[in-house]
């Protein structure tokens, strides 16, 4: 078992908070790359440009990988959709895009600002992801948890 694995109450009580970090997230890139972002991208290199671009694509795929998990975890705790002991690849995260440092030390501080937030939320929310098909792929897990509902 991953030892970084949050234990299932607490996984239970990360979900909403990251998925209410997300939709802010996803506010402020909107509000950002709609307003102040294309003033920002009219001032670069056409190189940068289309870095600038590129990367908020990048931060949107992020964005819709994360909450698009959240909300699969959220429908799997209600019960709306059913609780597999192994995650499928539908269940699972999507790969995100990379971004490489030297495209974004091309960028205007506050896209840089908001694609490092991007992939800090994405990474939390794939380690979250992964720790817990690590317990959903353990036999010892399957068995202390049949031993715990036994008694």
């Amino acid at each position: 078992m991953d030892r970084f694995a949050p234990p299932p109450a607490l996984h239970h009580r990360l979900i909403g908070p990251l998925h209410v970090e997300a939709m802010l997230l996803a506010d402020e890139a909107r509000a950002y790359f709609d307003l102040a972002g294309k003033r920002d991208r009219g001032r670069l290199d056409p190189i940068a440009r289309v870095a600038f671009s590129c990367e908020s694509l990048k931060l949107t795929t992020r964005l819709m990988h994360v909450t698009s998990w959240l909300l699969t975890q959220r429908a799997r705790e209600t019960g709306e959709v059913e609780a597999r002991p192994v995650l499928t690849s539908s269940r699972a995260i999507g790969i995100a895009p990379e971004t490489a440092e030297d495209v974004l030390a091309l960028l205007p501080e506050p896209a840089r600002v908001l694609i490092e937030a991007s992939i800090d939320l994405y990474r939390r929310v794939e380690r979250l992801d992964a720790a817990q098909g690590a317990d959903a792929a353990s036999p010892a897990r399957v068995m202390l948890d049949r031993l715990s509902a036994s008694f």
